[in-house]
């Protein structure tokens, strides 16, 4: 007879077992209809789950955090049903929620296209009005291999076969069509109403290049139309804002077949990376760190000490000389060690804080290569602070505080923090393990943050504090990082004296802010859509000229801006002032100074801003004031 507690605090009694639909049903018919899953112990389970004994309950409905996901991994579902009910000869594999949304892999003697896409995510209309009941079913390994091999899914036989012999299966049917599957799901068809199938895309079966080409299908899905809608309106602004167009539009960098994964800065774009990159170089200076630098390639053996050989190696790039075996530095750390190394270091010293503008490089599938979002070559602001176990907390509350003044000068004001812990595959004890992740959660508690934890995803030397910031249309992007490492320098001998005159080894914090300079910018030219604060802009002015008579002046009033310190151009052609005006306008450039007879004569000229606004005329004195001022408040 199991006793249910509710969120309320209140508890209903039943007499025998009973499922969650029916918990719902006793709370209320419209409960019953609402429910898509519950939460039995805190544990996510179907409504078809069965209560035998006193649990906690919660019932979960659209309006909870959790209904996202469900209705997304029962939509890959619903994508996988109306694909066999079209094209029974398509073999599904796998098919897992993603962010905002979903995607199924398939294999099929050809290439899905759109009207395919079409007619697939009608048929998924079709199957949603059925309201087919979702249903869970357990069979034993052997008896799914056989199952699924008989109905032709070798891959889904595939899949089973290398799950564990003695454990039960899981599967998931409604109709005619049965998926392999943990679960949970909605309890029917008809609780997926607002779904949008995207695009296709070719991926490996299981991951390897060695493998077949799938096809996968990406989808989203959503609770409420509405906010499928501004998803694909975000979607919308975001091609808009896509930094590699941009990137051409504005002449900022390019990128090639000869170099795939490697960026071509032209001028434009490398005075922005120069502002970024000097801005981030002050931030060094005055937070008390000694910038260093460090070889590009650096012998075998010593990757293979750190552990990179054992955890990274996939990810590098090798080279050899005179038989000897090298490889292109995938990240800092090692090397900061090796400057720490060359002395007697002192606990007087600590902490002792590198930065440095590295150059690494990570060999990249090409399938995953975006842009500059992810890139074969790139340059971290990366840092490493060797301090002793005492001085961790204080460094990290440091850090945080330093890092979100550099996010709010760049213009993101919202940041989203999280603890990612050990993974299964790492180096160090247990007990360092759980100092390290204690001390980065005990920091963000003394910061005054709220954090989630994200279980597994730590490096495979040390847990870390990954942040995120928010762009100008809500979407995420992991940057910065604080890790956590009690391995790396005694593996490599790193010692100081301590104050008892023993020698020990410090503590590595890995940390950076801006992360991938490559990729830092390509999400700021996304944010501002090309339009960067003047502190920021790559060209700040230009001085246009209506006739060739105030050529002269043009140029006079260019080279006073120069040698103030701005940048500025002037645009001297013999073109109509609007086409002119036009023209700069597509390249964002925070202002433009028109000079006429009438500016010429008097001295003055004529502001008018990115938007459009005419500010009139003015002397060149409150002009340079006025960008002076924009200018310092970054």
């Amino acid at each position: 007879m199991p006793d249910i507690r509710l969120p309320d605090g209140s508890v209903k009694s039943f007499p025998q077992p009973v499922s969650v639909a029916q918990i719902a049903q006793s709370i209320g018919a419209g409960l019953a209809r609402a429910a898509l899953a519950a939460r039995v112990n805190g544990k996510l389970v179907d409504t078809g789950h069965r209560v035998e004994s006193d649990a906690e309950v919660q019932i979960i409905t659209e309006r909870d955090p959790e209904a996202l996901e469900l209705i997304r991994h029962s939509s890959a579902h619903l994508l996988a049903h109306a694909v066999k009910e079209l094209y029974p000869e398509a073999q599904v594999t796998i098919g897992p929620v993603i962010e905002n949304g979903f995607y199924y892999d398939f294999s099929y003697k050809r290439p899905f296209t759109p009207e395919d896409l079409a007619s697939i995510e009608q048929k998924m209309l079709e199957i949603s009005k059925r309201d087919l009941p979702v249903e869970r079913k357990v069979m034993p390994r052997d008896e799914a291999v056989a199952f699924f091999r008989n109905l032709g899914e070798k891959y889904k036989a595939e899949i089973i076969a290398s799950i564990p012999e003695k454990e039960a299966i899981s599967l998931y049917g409604q109709g005619n069509w049965i998926d392999l599957c943990r679960g949970p799901h909605v309890p029917s068809t008809g609780k997926l109403k607002v779904f949008k199938l995207m695009r296709v895309a070719g991926a490996y079966w299981r991951g390897d290049s060695k493998n077949e080409m799938l096809q996968r299908i990406y989808g989203t899905a959503w609770a409420k139309k509405e906010d499928q809608d501004a998803y694909l309106k975000m979607l919308e602004e975001a091609e808009k804002r896509d930094h590699r167009r941009l990137g051409t539009q504005l002449d900022l960098f390019h990128m090639q077949e000869e170099a795939p994964g490697l960026a071509f800065w032209h001028p434009k774009g490398w005075v922005l990376w120069q502002q970024v990159e000097q801005y981030m170089r002050r931030v060094y200076r005055e937070n008390g760190y000694h910038e260093v630098r460090g070889p590009q390639i650096l012998d075998v053996g010593l990757w293979k000490r750190t552990g990179h050989w054992d955890n990274f190696r996939e990810s590098m790039f090798f080279t050899s000389s005179e038989n000897r075996d090298y490889a292109v530095k995938p990240m800092n750390c090692p090397g900061h060690i090796l400057i720490f190394n060359k002395g007697v270091r002192s606990y007087r010293e600590l902490p002792l804080r590198y930065g440095e503008f590295g150059s690494c490089h990570r060999n990249e599938p090409s399938g995953a290569l975006h842009g500059l979002m992810r890139v074969r070559g790139f340059v971290q602001d990366d840092g490493h602070i060797f301090c002793t176990e005492e001085q961790i907390l204080a460094e990290c509350v440091a850090f945080t505080a330093l890092l979100q003044k550099v996010y709010r000068d760049f213009g993101f004001t919202e940041v989203i923090y999280k603890v990612a812990t050990r993974p299964a595959k790492r180096i160090g004890s247990d007990a360092a393990w759980d100092k390290a992740e204690f001390a980065l959660q005990q920091s963000l508690q003394q910061s005054g943050v709220a954090f989630s934890i994200s279980p597994g995803e730590g490096a495979f030397y040390g847990p870390k504090i990954e942040y995120s910031l928010k762009d100008g249309i809500g979407r995420v992007w992991q940057c910065g990082t604080m890790q956590v490492d009690f391995s790396m320098p005694g593996l490599l001998g790193a010692e100081y004296v301590a104050e008892d005159n023993t020698r020990r080894t410090p503590v590595m914090l890995h940390r950076a802010i801006v992360g991938s300079m490559e990729r830092f910018l390509g999400i700021l030219i996304e944010h501002y859509a090309g339009a960067f604060p003047l502190w920021l802009a790559p060209q700040q002015v230009v001085v246009l000229n209506i006739t060739e008579r105030q050529a002269e002046y043009a140029a006079g009033i260019k080279n006073r801006l120069l040698n103030q310190g701005f940048r500025a151009s002037a645009d001297l052609r013999n073109e109509k002032i609007s086409y002119k005006i036009r023209e700069h306008s597509l390249q964002k450039l925070p202002y433009q100074v028109v000079v006429g007879d009438k500016e010429m004569q008097a001295g003055t000229v004529a502001v008018r801003t990115r938007s459009g606004e005419d500010l009139g005329a003015m002397s060149l004195e409150a002009f340079t004031a006025r960008l002076q001022a924009e200018a310092k408040a970054q």
